[in-house]
Order: structure tokens, then C-alpha cells, then sequence
């Protein structure tokens, strides 16, 4: 069926009582769905573009693009990279598009299969209200008022919590105070179709309460969409259906021995989807050999049987692919300080999910400095991260296994960092980074890697809160033709089969009695009721607690005493009239240290510096280079208002540099005080590198360190005093006692070459 295109729409415009207001078809009206949302002086404009035919792949799968960006013109700033321009996608364009996808994928009608396009464009930022959040409410507006079947609208909020209260979408300093960053998708019967959420140890019922003020925050942004869509034409299209008779011709080839297959407990991943593809491909070729042409969507026909006889087998039997319960945790084994040159490491094993976590420290100054923010909130530092990394070989499969972290390695690893980050100390003497790498998958990669960051931490020598863990709650539900739940069954740490073929992964890390943090992906259901939420929410904290036991049988505290590879860190005092020599010309003396020794020394302030070191040796070696610098800077007392002889070495144009002992560096005599007349230059006066000149000593400067020399004043007084000392030739420099004092020529006049 041709989708009819709407050329001329009608513009209209609606404020919630939120605060957030609706432009429709104002902009880009040959998209087939246009909204501007706006929330104090934020705005973003989201754009629908779906196809008038279906894809050509054939598959029961939603082909759907979501692209966001944030550009520096809507804060009014060019871009600093070389180009001036915006380049590739940052981690937080990527990170909101995949919140934006999971928010608006449940609710498209099962069967569409037309290449749909979702771009968002942020218009302007005040640096207030987040672009995220705003982004999905225009793309539920602009797919609502468009001609595309969808089951929506849906409205989304940001959750925060000051001092026990909740607020509704909060500015970025309230953020910053919040112990709660949740955001939700609500959809109209006020289900729950997205959550993201980190929290700052938050109870679970506190949490649960944030989900139940959430949708109340929801359902007025709703109806005014819903105002919106009812001004605007929708056009069905025909949707792909499964052929019944297919089906049962399928079920008649496979039943048995998927069966079969479902029911063998001794089969591991690799074995069960072995099967699996076999009795898939024996279906094929059996009715290709029967038929001239394979029916279109004979694969994802297939996928239906199989996906049937799973949940039959969940609701008939109360069976599970491993034959566990479903409140049933898999086998877990942890083990710690795998590898000694690291600082901290950790392998967590649950059923088949293995995945290695080390743990490496470096100084401060090495921070990571997120630039996603710079825009609108200056340069965010973050002492501590988490990366996760999926190579192929995890789920025995060929592919790129390294490179820049894909969609899905950026979202499982800051959904694995939001877990950990509330147990890290405020005040981090080092940065932090962990590294988490999937060995082995099986389902609830992210919240192993918790699992796995929480023991390296205290091998490491972290002194975290308390210990976290991470696990994943399946949802298999039947529904009613309205999309109302009839019956479902909780899932407790599901392998990776379950997911796929369940409905909702429901992923929660938190410690004993509290969250950390938790993502929803529903998949098969339009939403979740509150009550489902709840007993997903008891599950998964039996299952937090049953983890974080066994994970207490190998390490139950962090290290108390250091390893030997630990960094080091301490804070040198340096007098500020030493700091040039300490430093050398242009930092080459700390550059020299960091190559020869690998410590990094950084400035704190005017006069104390940080010292990091990778580990005890390379301390004490940069020590040495250090006391010999300092020893190298020994210089003798000075006395105050002393005459002191001093050779130039040489002629600037600000004055002279005077040599006053050897062991002693260059002091700048400034023109002002070379003499009683006004200077410009030395060369007025006549002198030249070589010839000495006597001053008088005034102290240091108290604001830079520096010498303060003055020939002007002797000139004045006639150079009355002893001269404190005597600059010997390279012939004398060889006598003992040659540094004794010795009487010195008076001044001459200024009108005379010196």
C-alpha cells in the first residue's frame, strides 16, 4: 500500500502544563512528521522519515535509524577541532540516540517493516534544561502527527531527588545535587516502555516511588500530544503477518527436535544454537526441495516456532534452557590478583559469561576530560572510568576485535560505569580507570563487568562504600489483544536465549539495599505495568544479595596494606625564587624526569607540586634526580644591604644578567637601576659582557623570589661598605680560599665605560 505523502500540514503550536511547548509542521514540512519541542531555551527539532515501501530484506525486524546531534551552533560556539566543524558522533550523541530508539521502537506495530529515519537536531541550549529528554518527546510529537502506525504517544521526564524530594526534570546544577538521574518513557495507558537510571545508593522503594512520580509527570505531556495527533491525518499501511500454515507446516518439521533441544540440560550455549541453526537449515532445504520459491519470510517464521515453544515451555512446564529456577542463579566463581604487574584485576565467572577486569591508576593530571559537555557546561573532568570491550571471540564468532568501541560496547560500558561510580570514594588520590573485557557471553555482560569492577576495586586497594553487583531479570508475559498483560513469569539471571527470546531485560546493579543503577529494554509488549516493575525490582535484589555473598567468600573488604606495584604520590614544597631551576626552561627538567623515570609532576599551586610515581622505584629514582636538583641550587646568604661585585654574562634589553658567585645562577639588574639617569638600554652605558659591576642587595622580591639589585644607589652614596664578595678568573677559580673577600675598585661615573 503507497503511503500518501502530506506536502501542505497545517502549523500548530501547544505548551504543556510541564513547561515544555510543541511546534508541529512549523519546520521541514516535506518530512513526514515535524515537531520542536521547547523547554525554557532549549529547543530541539525532531524529524520522521519513513519509506513508502517496505525494506527489501524481508525481515519481521523494525528497520529504524535514530540519529542525534548536538551541535556547537546551538550554543553559539565553533567547533575546536582543526576543521571547525563537527565531526564523528560523540559517546553522549550515541548514548541519547540509543535512549531515544529504546523509548519509540516498542510501540511501532508488529509487522512494520518500512525504512523509518528519526533525526534529531538540537536548535539552541541555555545550558539549563537537557536537550535527552526533550529529543524524545519531539520524536514522540513528530512520529504521532506523522502518517506512520504507531502505537504512541509517549512522553518522557528526568527524575531527580534533593534531599529526599523529587523534582521533574531538573536544571544542571540540580543534577549535580541529585542522588537520582531517572529518566522514563511513559506510554498512554501509563507503562513503562524505557527506564535508564543511575542513583546515588538509592533504596529500592525510594526508587520505585521516583517510577510511580514519573508517570504522573507523563501523562498530562501526553494528552497534549495526543491534542496534536488528532489534528493531523495518519495513513495505515499494510503490515507484514505470519502465514498460519506456514507455521504449522514448521512446527510439523521442528517441533520435536527443538523440543528436544529446549529440554537437554547438558547443552551449552554453542551446542544449543549449533541445533538450533541445524534443524533451521534442515526446515529450508526441505521446503525448497518441495517448492520452486522459498516463502519471503521463511527465516523469521521459524524464529516465531521456536520463540512459541520457548515461552510454552516457561508457562506449561516452569522450565528453563539449564534447567534452573526461575528465581535461580547461575554457578558463580571469582577470582582475584590474576596477574601481578597489575594494580587490580578480577575474573567473574556466572554460567558461561566470563569477563576479566583490571584495574590501572594514574595521576590526576591524566584525567579524562569530557569534551560532550564543553558546549554548554565547560570541560567535565572524570577521575574515574570504565570501558568495556566485546571482541568476537566472546560468542565464538569472527569479526573486528579492536577498534573504536561500537553502540553497543559505549552503552553496556556506561551502564556498567553508572554501577560502579556511586561506591567510588569522592576524593580519588589517583585516576582511575577500569577495563572490562568479555571472554566469554552468555547473557548479562554489562552486569558481570559490575560484578568484576567491584572486586578488582577492593584487590586494588580502593577503599570503595560497599560491595555492588549487577545481575539481569527476564520478563516472559502473555498479553491480551489490547496489549494488557494476562500472565508473565520473572526471570532471575537470564542466559542469553531467554533474552532474546523474552520481553524485557531488566538490568539492575546496585549493593545490598540499594540501586546503582538500572536499564529497561522492552522488546515484545508496548510497556510495563508498575506492579511488574515491582516484583523485577524484589528479584533482582535477592539475586544482589545471593551475588554479593559468594563475591564476599573471595575478597569481603578492600586491601588494607599496598602492593608493591602502587603508585605513589606526594606533594614537593618548592620556594618560589627556586622554581625556574627547578623546572628548567619551559618544563624540560619535569619532562626529563617523566622520560627517565615515568613519574608526572604537576603543579598544585605557586610553590607545591604533586608527585605521582607508577610505583615505589620509579619515586625513589625521581627523588634523586630531584635532591640533586635541589642540591645544584645551594646558593650562599646574602647579607641585606650588602655591596657585591658581579660580572655580566649577559645584555638584554631590559638589563643585565650579573654573576654574582658561581654556584650561584644569573641575577637580572634592570635598567632601572643601572644608573641615576634613565636607561633604555645597556649599550647606552657602555658595557659590555665581562666587566664587572658592583651593586648593592635589597632581598627578595616577596610576590616572585627574584633578587633585587640595585647600582643606582651606589652611584648615589658613593658605594659606601665592604664588598661582600669577588668574582675570581678561571685561573683563580683553582685556589683554595680564592672566595675570600677581597677590597673592590669605588664605582666609577656613570659618564665613564665601565
Amino acid at each position: 500500500m503507497i503511503l500518501l505523502r502530506k506536502i501542505i500540514k497545517p502549523s500548530i503550536y501547544i505548551r504543556s502544563a510541564s513547561g515544555i511547548s510543541f511546534r508541529i509542521n512549523e519546520l521541514a514540512r516535506f518530512s513526514d512528521g515535524s515537531a520542536i519541542a521547547q523547554l525554557n531555551n532549549t529547543s530541539v527539532l525532531v524529524t520522521t522519515v519513513s519509506k513508502a515501501k517496505s525494506s527489501s530484506n524481508q525481515s519481521s525486524f523494525l528497520p529504524l535509524t535514530v540519529d542525534y546531534r548536538e551541535k556547537a551552533a546551538a550554543a553559539g560556539r565553533i567547533p575546536t577541532n582543526h576543521l571547525r566543524r563537527e565531526l564523528g558522533l560523540t559517546d553522549r550523541e550515541i548514548l541519547t540516540g540509543r535512549m531515544i530508539d529504546r523509548s519509540i521502537r516498542p510501540l511501532f506495530l508488529n509487522g512494520y517493516v518500512y525504512d523509518t529515519q528519526v533525526t534529531c537536531n538540537i536548535l539552541s541550549v541555555d545550558g539549563m534544561a537537557e536537550p535527552d529528554v526533550l529529543a524524545i518527546n519531539a520524536a514522540s510529537a513528530s512520529i504521532s502527527t506523522s502518517d506512520i502506525p504507531w502505537n504512541g504517544p509517549i512522553a518522557a521526564v528526568r527524575i531527580g531527588s534533593i534531599d529526599g524530594k523529587f523534582i521533574m526534570n531538573p536544571t544542571r546544577e540540580q543534577l549535580q545535587k541529585s542522588d537520582l538521574n531517572l529518566v522514563v518513557s511513559v506510554n498512554p495507558k501509563g507503562h513503562l516502555v524505557m527506564i535508564d537510571a543511575s542513583a546515588n545508593r538509592l533504596s529500592d522503594e525510594k526508587f520505585f516511588s521516583a517510577l510511580e512520580y514519573s508517570i504522573e509527570c507523563c501523562l498530562p505531556i501526553i494528552d497534549q500530544i495526543k491534542s496534536l495527533s488528532t489534528k493531523t491525518k495518519r495513513i495505515n499501511v499494510e503490515l507484514q503477518k505470519f502465514d498460519n500454515a506456514l507455521i504449522e507446516r514448521i512446527s510439523a518439521m521442528s517441533y520435536d527436535r527443538l523440543l528436544n533441544i529446549f529440554t537437554d540440560f547438558t547443552l551449552d550455549k554453542i551446542a544449543r544454537d549449533t541445533a538450533i541453526t541445524a534443524v533451521r537449515q534442515d526446515v529450508i532445504n526441505e521446503i525448497a526441495s518441495k517448492e520452486e520459491a522459498l516463502p519471503n519470510n521463511l527465516p523469521d517464521t521459524f524464529s516465531y516456532v521456536v520463540k512459541k515453544i520457548f515461552r510454552n515451555l516457561i508457562f506449561d512446564k516452569s522450565h528453563r534452557m539449564d534447567g534452573r529456577l526461575f528465581d535461580q542463579l547461575r554457578p558463580i566463581t571469582c577470582k582475584i590478583n590474576l596477574y601481578e604487574p597489575l594494580h587490580g584485576s578480577a575474573l567473574f565467572q556466572r554460567g558461561q559469561t566470563q569477563v576479566l577486569c583490571t584495574v590501572a591508576f594514574d595521576a590526576l593530571d591524566s584525567q579524562y576530560r569530557n569534551n560532550d559537555f564543553v558546549l554548554r557546561t565547560g570541560h567535565k573532568r572524570k577521575p574515574f572510568i570504565l570501558h568495556y570491550e566485546f571482541p568476537p571471540y566472546a560468542t565464538n564468532e569472527i569479526g573486528r576485535a579492536y577498534g573504536r568501541a561500537d553502540r553497543r560496547e559505549l552503552g553496556h560500558g556506561a551502564l556498567a560505569e553508572k554501577g560502579v561510580e556511586p561506591i567510588i570514594p569522592n576524593e580519588l588520590p589517583f585516576m582511575v580507570r577500569l577495563t572490562s573485557e568479555v571472554l566469554e557471553s552468555n547473557g548479562s555482560s554489562s552486569m558481570a563487568s559490575v560484578c568484576a569492577a567491584s572486586l578488582a576495586l577492593m584487590e586494588a586497594g580502593i577503599q570503595i562504600h560497599e560491595p555492588v553487583a549487577g545481575v539481569a531479570i527476564g520478563l516472559v508475559s502473555k498479553c491480551a489483544d489490547d496489549g494488557s498483560v494476562t500472565d508473565y513469569r520473572i526471570l532471575t539471571d537470564i542466559l542469553g536465549i531467554e533474552d532474546y527470546m523474552g520481553d524485557t531485560d531488566f538490568k539492575v546493579a546496585g549493593t545490598r539495599n540499594s540501586i546503582t543503577a538500572l536499564q529497561a529494554d522492552i522488546k515484545n509488549m508496548e510497556g510495563l505495568p508498575l506492579d511488574i516493575v515491582q516484583d523485577a525490582l524484589r528479584a533482582a535484589r535477592d539475586a544482589r544479595c545471593k551475588i554479593i555473598d559468594i563475591m564476599n567468600s573471595t575478597i569481603s573488604e578492600p586491601r588494607k596494606t599496598k602492593k608493591h606495584n602502587t603508585p605513589e604520590l606526594e606533594t614537593l614544597t618548592i620556594p618560589s625564587h627556586k622554581r625556574g631551576r627547578f623546572l628548567g626552561i619551559g618544563g624540560l627538567n619535569l619532562k626529563k624526569i617523566l622520560t627517565q623515570t615515568g613519574v608526572t609532576i604537576v603543579p598544585i599551586d605557586e610553590t607545591n607540586y604533586s608527585i605521582f610515581a607508577p610505583n615505589k622505584d620509579a619515586m625513589n629514582e625521581a627523588k634523586q634526580i630531584i635532591n640533586k636538583l635541589l642540591e645544584e641550587m645551594k646558593e650562599p646568604e646574602l647579607e641585606f644591604g650588602g655591596i657585591y661585585t658581579g660580572k655580566i654574562v649577559e645584555i638584554r634589553a631590559n638589563g643585565v644578567l650579573l654573576q654574582l658567585y658561581p654556584t650561584m645562577p644569573p641575577v637580572l639588574l634592570p635598567n632601572s637601576q643601572l644608573d641615576r639617569r634613565k636607561v633604555d638600554h645597556p649599550s647606552a652605558l657602555g658595557l659590555n659582557v665581562g666587566d664587572d659591576l658592583q651593586v648593592k642587595y635589597f632581598g627578595r622580591d616577596p610576590a616572585s623570589g627574584t633578587m633585587r639589585l640595585s647600582r643606582k644607589i651606589l652611584l648615589n652614596t658613593g658605594g659606601v661598605g665592604p664588598i661582600k664578595n669577588m668574582i675570581a678568573t678561571e685561573k683563580d677559580e683553582k685556589r683554595p680560599g680564592i672566595w675570600d673577600v677581597r677590597p673592590s675598585k669605588a664605582p666609577k661615573s656613570s659618564d665613564n665605560k665601565e
